[in-house]
């Protein structure tokens, strides 16, 4: 039997809400598949199942707040069969009743029935389904869920950050980046392709940030338990911030990859889930660096702090006479300063030649 369990989706969680599931016992699911949203304190997030089964049951039911590593459901393995409880005695249930049951996300071979013989009717499953539900929110309580959304966003941000800044022993480096051949490219690429497939200078940071990665690696990876744990591709987090205030950092994966279209397309998609609150698990949880801009704010330098485990995160300000400063953040447990100022250099040479990008 496999445990389907309440993720962590950050640093910052502790807990989630369960409010919708994908998919209902009986069906069969594959590893990436989206079976459930969960609402955190940052955004509502699809969440895939990394194995490959069949639902046995939902345990948990939507509107209920678990913490993290909480049971939600159980997937059978494939080939597995139910357990010997749920096949001797088999408990009657109607074909209504089990239809209804499939509906809700009730085990009605669990019910104890009401009906002739001990049969399970529909209005079992029902109770069953009511009995686990819990009570609508006040029209009060929905008033003030917006700011009540927001206090525990920044709630959680304060949590992350603080255990960033107690447990990572930062250092700080910045250096002045020459654009100009970089913004002359863009400005003569951009002519030539439709307005939605016109690129931002911010696609060019993320892919420079990424490729600096593969010469100095130690900027790429999570530090867990003390131990760097450097990783195989660059799945870049971007912060981004969110209308009702705060910020994500869901990933772009395998940036090191992608052709800069393909960066850009990712981006624009990303922002746009990010704002209707529609990002994967899987964004929110394997970035392994991360990139921030403050340029639209005019902001000319930005000094990040490190979302753990992550170990180095990249700023870029604001575009200003054709240069742009670029800082690094990063672990002093990994790297040093000369491993941060020759990655701060590459990222600096490559924006030089953003026809290589």
């Amino acid at each position: 039997m496999i445990e389907f369990t309440m993720p962590s989706l950050g640093a910052d969680m502790t807990e989630g809400k369960l409010i919708e599931w994908k998919v209902k016992p009986g069906d069969t699911v594959r590893r990436g598949q989206v079976v459930a949203v969960i609402e955190t304190p940052k955004a509502a997030v699809e969440v895939e199942t990394w194995h490959d089964g069949t639902v046995y049951e939902l345990v948990a039911q939507p509107g209920e707040t678990l913490p993290v590593g909480a049971v939600l459901a159980r997937w059978l393995a494939p080939g597995e069969a139910p357990p010997a409880a749920a096949r001797t005695p088999r408990a009657k249930v109607s074909p209504a009743a089990r239809r209804r049951a499939a509906e809700l996300g009730v085990n009605a071979d669990t019910l104890v029935g009401s009906g002739p013989d001990g049969a399970v009717t529909v209005a079992d499953v029902e109770n069953a389904a009511a009995a686990r539900a819990p009570a609508p929110a006040s029209a009060e309580a929905a008033a003030k869920a917006p700011e009540s959304r927001a206090a525990d966003m920044r709630r959680a941000i304060a949590a992350a950050m603080s255990r960033a800044k107690r447990e990572i022993p930062h250092y700080y480096l910045a250096e002045t980046v020459p654009l100009a051949r970089a913004l002359a490219w863009l400005e003569a690429e951009n002519a030539r392709r439709p307005l939605a497939e016109r690129l931002l200078v911010a696609a060019l940071f993320i892919k420079a940030t990424a490729l600096a990665c593969r010469e100095v690696p130690e900027m790429n990876g999570h530090c867990v338990d003390g131990e760097f744990r450097p990783a195989s591709s660059v799945h870049v987090g971007v912060a981004i911030s969110l209308r009702q205030g705060g910020l994500v950092a869901p990933a772009i994966h395998d940036v090191q990859e992608k052709p800069l279209a393909e960066v850009m397309r990712a981006l624009r998609d990303l922002v746009g889930r990010a704002r209707a609150g529609t990002l994967r698990a899987s964004e929110m949880t394997d970035a392994t660096i991360t990139v921030t801009s403050l340029g639209e704010g005019g902001v000319e330098t930005v000094f990040g702090v490190i979302y753990p485990p992550q170990v180095a995160l990249v700023g870029f300000g604001s575009v200003k006479e054709g240069r742009v400063v670029a800082t690094l953040s990063a672990d002093h447990r990994v790297s040093d300063g000369h491993r941060g100022a020759l990655f701060l250099g590459a990222i600096a040479r490559l924006l030089q030649t953003p026809e290589a990008l």
